[in-house]
């Protein structure tokens, strides 16, 4: 079976997490998949296959004889799909030999425009899969599953010589979560690789640094009317409290390696407000000073309005996995061999957020990022190309066939 039928399976399972379940796995629906993908990876002939009661899922492959003595290397995906549209009752569409014009999503009203998706004329002459425009398509990342599901049947149907090969399927990396719970013991892998990127000659291994920012505001609320010199109003606070933050510093106009502020959340009436924030950096430095210009505000609304009006809370979410990696760079180059041996050339693509690979890298398990080939990801415009998928495939089988 080819890695995009899987994905156009997958795909019609809804399952989003939840930011605000508090439960891991943080939506019941996750379970659903996790179970097929415990049963078709039964079916296939891996070993110690398991799912664990928070729906992190295990499979193994023994290595080929004569490949003993490589290290196991594992395959990371996520189950999970982002909260942020709708995963509900997705109708992939395909569209062969695409010819990188504008293209109607169903009857939805939205089109896949190629102005605001230019990277579409590089998919000329493939077949193109979207959504209806109604929901996501859930390529991120069950197109990375799809495509290490794939792999894995190669190697156990065909007679390439394989290292060990450890899999793991987690959830909830849309939140934040999803290497939280992954048993490194059980897992065993010497290094991996997260399948959950975007075009296929990327690699990523570089990361923002990360934190979260929630200025709480105290107000005074009295009668308009004789409020001089009294009222203190926490919405006019909280906008003050933005205006100290640098307007061009945000996620809409910074690309790169560029770091943001980046309002999520605002609330508030005269009593109270509260405004959450993500800072993101990749250098450790800079990331700091961020942090720094956040309690300087702090700092600066108390003397202005009075102690206690403002309360910070910054909250360290993840770090630059680059700190590790650096220090693991054969593994990336690894990656970059294979991709060249599959006819391509390898790009190393920071990413503007965070990976499940992040936090596993400073676990102890080395772990850069893979793309799977998907783009516009999160929302309907979502789209992934078949024949970038097989690419995909056959980057992972060099990489497993490798001998070190």
């Amino acid at each position: 079976m080819r890695a995009y039928q899987r994905l156009l399976r997958y795909a019609s399972i809804d399952t989003q997490s939840s930011a605000s379940a508090g439960t891991t796995p943080s939506t019941e629906k996750q379970y659903a998949f996790a179970f097929l993908l415990r049963n078709e990876m039964q079916d296939l002939g891996l070993k110690r296959v398991y799912s664990d009661p928070r729906a992190y899922t295990y499979g193994f492959l023994p290595p080929s004889p004569g490949m003993e003595a490589q290290p196991m290397i594992g395959l990371i995906a996520h189950i999970d799909t982002a909260p942020d549209f709708s995963g509900a009752g997705v109708q992939p569409r395909l569209h062969p030999d695409y010819d990188g014009e504008d293209l109607p999503l169903g009857e939805s009203g939205r089109v896949l425009s190629v102005r605001d998706f230019p990277d579409l004329r590089e998919r000329i002459g493939k077949t193109l899969i979207t959504t209806d425009g109604t929901t996501l398509l859930g390529a991120d990342d069950k197109a990375g599953v799809a495509e290490i599901m794939t792999a894995c049947e190669a190697l156990l149907k065909g007679d390439r010589p394989h290292c060990a090969v450890a899999v793991c399927f987690t959830p909830d990396e849309e939140i934040g979560h999803g290497a939280d719970l992954l048993e490194l013991i059980r897992f065993g892998a010497s290094f991996a690789y997260t399948v959950d990127g975007g075009d296929v000659e990327e690699i990523n291994f570089e990361t923002f640094n990360a934190a979260r920012a929630v200025f709480q505001i105290r107000g005074v609320s009295v009668h308009p009317g004789s409020a001089k010199g009294v009222m203190v109003n926490a919405s006019l606070v909280a906008m003050h409290i933005n205006e100290l933050l640098p307007a061009t510093e945000t996620p809409s106009q910074t690309e790169g390696y560029e770091g943001f502020y980046h309002l999520t959340d605002m609330r508030g009436d005269v009593s109270g407000a509260e405004l959450q924030y993500i800072i993101r950096d990749h250098d450790a430095g800079r990331f700091e000073e961020r942090c720094e210009k956040c309690r300087e505000i702090e700092r600066i609304m108390n003397e202005r309005y009075g102690e206690g009006t403002v309360t910070l809370t910054l909250t360290e979410q993840y770090r630059n996995m680059a700190e590790i990696l650096h220090g693991h760079m054969e593994i990336v180059e690894r990656a970059e061999k294979a991709m060249r041996t599959a006819g391509l050339e390898p790009k190393r693509v920071p990413v503007r957020g965070g990976t499940d690979g992040s936090r596993l890298s400073f676990r102890g398990l080395p772990c850069p990022n893979l793309g799977t080939g998907g783009a516009a990801f999160h929302g309907p415009y979502e789209y992934i190309t078949v024949e970038d998928m097989d690419k995909a495939v056959e980057v992972l089988l060099n990489i497993l066939c490798e001998k070190a």
